[in-house]
């Protein structure tokens, strides 16, 4: 997190939570750099294995929208950290533009060239499908991350964070919080609207407060950026007097979300938060805001993506998997944090 009609971006974070379920799935099948690199950071990963070793040379395309957000700026660092692993990668960066048909043109132009495999996070998953289709049907493989094409066929492989997911535990977290007040006060901060991801995260936080016999009070959208978070949550908090929690979809959204909250002097409510930036946790761990958990979105996806399109690119499989190819679609846990595990997750954290 996007994404964005003109922003893409902004959601949500955290290397860490899904760190471990990418981790479990490229464990034997990552890297073939040598060991001088594996004190590298938690974002990428060398493991040995049969995909350990030197294979042909694949050239991997990337194209993510403009790191002006946090948890952008990590999938962008991430993806090349990772590519930095493999001695058997040449990886070239492709400037998405400013909205989705300059990424479009840029990405028409990348297909002339024919890169072994096209790793895209796209402005717009639906506006970008044709050119991912196109890329195909040019026998280019194209990694879709994140914002999801609306054609399957648009992809060799979607890797992305459960959004549905992240929605859930926020609203079982804040559902198991306020068991049996039936009249609690609960709000939503939500991300971009007509983003299918935004749409399923409010679905998941609708259904895991249901489980408690609760429901959203008040719900108002922003558009993932600090700016939008502070001024939608300032009139929020001007409609309602009173609240009990708060969900807010994103950490980087959520620096603007703590703005109006501290302008308002409100503390009678908890708040939880999503992506896991570092912000977030540092907020979590002192207790100095009413932040109190966040839920994951890992930026690490990217770091997999790379591993992936290497293994595509190659024509193997994954070591640890009896089947010969790479799934067509991966999927990454969300993880709560909390003050009680924090302390495991702040090495995993990006800036907002």
């Amino acid at each position: 997190m996007r994404h964005l009609p003109d922003d893409p971006s902004r959601r949500r974070l955290l290397f860490g939570g899904a760190a471990l379920g990418a981790g479990a799935l490229l464990a034997g099948c990552t890297s073939n750099a040598d060991n001088s690199n594996s004190g590298n950071d938690s974002q990428t990963k060398v493991n040995t294995g049969d995909n350990a070793a030197l294979g042909k040379t694949v050239t991997i395309a990337f194209s993510a929208p403009a790191a002006d957000h946090g948890w952008i700026r990590a999938i962008t660092d991430n993806a090349t950290k990772q590519a930095g692993l493999y001695k058997d990668v040449k990886f070239t960066k492709v400037d998405a533009g400013k909205d989705a048909p300059a990424q479009v043109a840029a990405l028409q132009t990348l297909i002339q060239q024919k890169p072994d495999v096209i790793v895209l996070l796209p402005q717009d998953g639906a506006q970008l499908t044709a050119t991912g289709k196109a890329a195909m049907d040019a026998g280019i493989p194209v990694v879709n991350l994140d914002r999801e094409f609306s054609d399957a066929g648009a992809s060799r492989l979607l890797i992305k964070g459960d959004n549905y997911g992240m929605g859930l535990a926020a609203g079982q977290y804040i559902g198991a919080k306020l068991k049996g007040k039936s009249d609690a006060v609960i709000a939503e901060i939500a991300g971009i609207d007509n983003l299918p991801l935004t749409q399923d995260r409010s679905r998941g936080f609708k259904d895991g407060l249901a489980q408690f016999g609760l429901k959203v009070s008040n719900r108002v959208a922003a558009q993932f950026t600090v700016q939008s978070g502070q001024d939608v949550t300032t009139n929020l908090l001007q409609a309602a007097t009173k609240i009990d929690a708060i969900w807010n979809h994103d950490d980087d959204q959520g620096v603007g979300v703590l703005a109006a909250i501290k302008q308002a002097g409100r503390k009678e409510f908890f708040m939880v938060g999503g992506a896991g930036s570092l912000d977030a946790m540092e907020h979590i761990k002192s207790g100095d805001t009413p932040l109190e958990c966040t839920v994951t979105y890992p930026p690490t996806m990217a770091s997999s993506a790379i591993a992936l399109a290497r293994l595509i690119g190659q024509g193997k499989g994954m070591a640890d998997l009896v089947e010969l190819q790479v799934p067509k679609q991966i999927v990454l846990a969300s993880e709560t944090i909390t003050k009680d595990n924090v302390d495991k997750y702040l090495p995993l954290g990006f800036r907002s």
